[in-house]
């Protein structure tokens, strides 16, 4: 099968290696404007250099461009601070609904560690996630216990399991908050669109290699999508990684049909604008070095 691990971490720094630029140069525009600091190969010092100082319009680039930044860190701020007061909530929410015996009963079945942060809740619906960013919690409905057969349960713990140990739903919030900052940029958005599918994709390889089957994670799949299982994340939720979720296409796809490619391609009008902004960038760094 795909080596998703290894395209899902390429997606990722792709979009962090952007957003550290963004935030290297804003960083060195502030040293300039708060401490007088000489900078250089900076953007933002560079484009206020093409119009002469103490002008109306030299004044009105400045203006704009620091409405534009601050924009920017507002966004983000914002977006943190959102996503940790829905995750607590959506976090209590859940332990409240918590099932102990029925879930000590499941970690005994599976051989998951006591320690291991999984939960059931009792919900008619079949719900499987993981959630949370330093502890990430895998959360199985009641519902879903008695929908799934022994081996298909195994194998959307096993899946659940991979995007708790790979952090998933940290990386997931991580990448929406630089595709949600750096909106101007369409490879952020790309990146953050493309690990959502790639990520779930991992966690499939992982469920397969741990149940040693296909058959298992592929009934699991065909019962959550006829039983209308899919979680489709609400504007007010925290960021889940959800076992059925909009990606269910692809992963059905791709358990049909392992050797067929899995499109992750830029649309036309992304990739016009990266590339001319692309060469914006190596313009606005060469005319500053001469």
């Amino acid at each position: 099968m795909t080596n998703w691990k290894t395209k899902s971490n390429i997606v990722l720094s792709l979009s962090v290696l952007i957003a550290l630029v963004v935030i290297g140069q804003i960083g060195m525009y502030a040293a300039h404007l708060m401490f007088g600091m000489n900078v250089h190969l900076n953007i933002f010092k560079f484009c206020l250099s093409l119009f002469k100082q103490h002008s109306w319009y030299y004044n009105l680039i400045t203006y704009a461009m620091n409405a534009f930044i601050i924009h920017m860190l507002l966004i983000a701020f914002i977006r943190i601070i959102q996503q940790y007061v829905r995750l607590t909530r959506f976090k209590a929410a859940m332990i409240s609904l918590q099932l102990h015996q029925y879930t000590e009963e499941l970690k005994h079945r599976f051989h998951v560690s006591s320690r291991a942060s999984m939960i059931v809740i009792d919900r008619a619906e079949p719900l499987a996630f993981t959630m949370g960013f330093r502890k990430p919690m895998i959360v199985l409905s009641s519902g879903l216990v008695g929908l799934l057969d022994e081996q298909e349960l195994e194998a959307v713990i096993a899946h659940e399991a991979s995007h708790r140990h790979n952090y998933d739903t940290l990386k997931l919030f991580v990448l929406q908050l630089i595709a949600q900052s750096l909106w101007f940029i369409p490879l952020t958005r790309w990146s953050y669109a493309n690990y959502k599918i790639m990520s779930e994709l991992r966690a499939d390889e992982h469920a397969i290699k741990a149940t040693g089957s296909e058959l298992g994670l592929g009934g699991a799949l065909l019962k959550m999508v006829q039983s209308s299982g899919i979680i489709r994340s609400a504007s007010t939720s925290p960021v889940l990684a959800s076992f059925s979720d909009e990606a269910i296409n692809y992963r059905l796809r791709q358990l049909i049909e392992p050797q067929r490619a899995i499109p992750v391609k830029l649309e036309t009008p992304a990739i016009v604008i990266s590339v001319y902004a692309l060469l914006l960038l190596m313009a606005l760094t060469v005319l500053a070095m001469t």
